[in-house]
């Protein structure tokens, strides 16, 4: 409940829309997307522009995540389907994004460099729409942990965003990474957003064998080979790869449907094992609950805060 003595947090869209034209990292096929304004309370939702005779629409909540290899997809009651949509969504969360409805021709949401910092810059080039509607933050409530092998993913209760992640490859180009952030105050947009997916060269062949990475490029991604990183220009940041986990993990956590007030833990998580830690977090009573946040509140999560200077603070 918020305080008398408070004002209620309230909702954001895009204030225009914003349009991108570029290729699906793993299809390789041309796609236009444009992120559109959307109505208070209408939350993120998917147009497919190419489908007809077939619901075209599709919520990008955890519960339309069907599980596909190295990205995150959402399926509707239709089959029709929006695959890697973890960068955009990244993006809307880190800049307090609600509500959006965004068109796309194609199957998959546009790679662009690899990172959410085109869409970022897209967006605030833009600006936002304030709406007169109250923000809903889902609030964690006890521990909830998933477990697959070697890899973990947690949610805990937090006053605040905060979240850790650890990697480890074989490749010394990144081997062993750990990171923490409290992501309030812009940190999102400072820190991670302008990190790239990565992979290992010897993967590049095996994935272009069996129809995956087929829009991959050196530009668009990090190739390392052990000590090695292949792609022109190098690395980003030191820990580029662990910050870009950071960054999957953020869209794939706005897709509870609200900000996230909590701390999640990442060991050598991936799309698919934060899906399974929101349905496990929605599916166990007690777990989390819903509350309306006041300025206070919605000043310890992503987005507030956030200016275009901070693109230019990427360090």
């Amino acid at each position: 409940m918020v305080s008398k003595n408070r004002k209620k947090a309230v909702q954001y869209t895009v204030k225009s829309p914003v349009t991108f034209k570029g290729v699906g990292l793993h299809s390789g096929a041309p796609v236009r997307m444009v992120i559109h304004p959307a109505s208070a309370e209408f939350g993120i939702w998917f147009r497919r522009t190419d489908v007809t005779g077939a619901d075209n629409l599709i919520s990008a909540r955890w519960d339309s995540v069907n599980p596909a290899r190295l990205c995150t997809k959402i399926e509707n009651a239709d089959g029709v389907s929006v695959s890697t949509i973890e960068h955009v969504m990244a993006a809307l969360a880190g800049l307090g994004i609600h509500n959006a409805l965004i068109e796309i021709s194609g199957a998959e949401v546009p790679i662009l460099d690899g990172s959410a910092a085109p869409f970022v810059r897209g967006i605030l080039a833009r600006g936002l729409a304030m709406q007169h509607a109250a923000v809903r933050v889902l609030r964690i409530l006890e521990p909830v942990e998933v477990r697959e092998g070697d890899a973990m993913a947690r949610l805990e209760p937090c006053d605040r965003f905060e979240m850790d992640f650890e990697i480890e490859f074989a490749d010394r180009a990144i081997g062993h990474q750990l990171k923490s952030l409290d992501l309030s105050n812009g940190t999102f947009v400072r820190e991670l957003c302008d990190s790239r997916t990565f992979c290992r060269n010897a993967d590049v062949q095996y994935m272009h064998a069996n129809g995956l990475a087929l829009g991959g490029t050196m530009e668009n991604a990090v190739v390392v080979e052990d000590e090695k990183v292949l792609s022109p220009g190098g690395l980003r940041h030191k820990d580029e790869p662990v910050r870009h986990k950071m960054l999957d993990a953020l869209g794939d956590l706005y897709l509870a449907g609200a900000p996230i007030l909590g701390r999640y833990t990442g060991h050598r998580a991936g799309h698919a094992l934060t899906a399974q830690l929101l349905r496990a977090v929605f599916s166990r009573p007690g777990a989390a609950c819903l509350i309306t946040a006041d300025e206070r509140i919605a000043a310890r999560l992503p987005g507030v805060g956030v200016r275009v200077a901070d693109l230019a603070l990427c360090a």
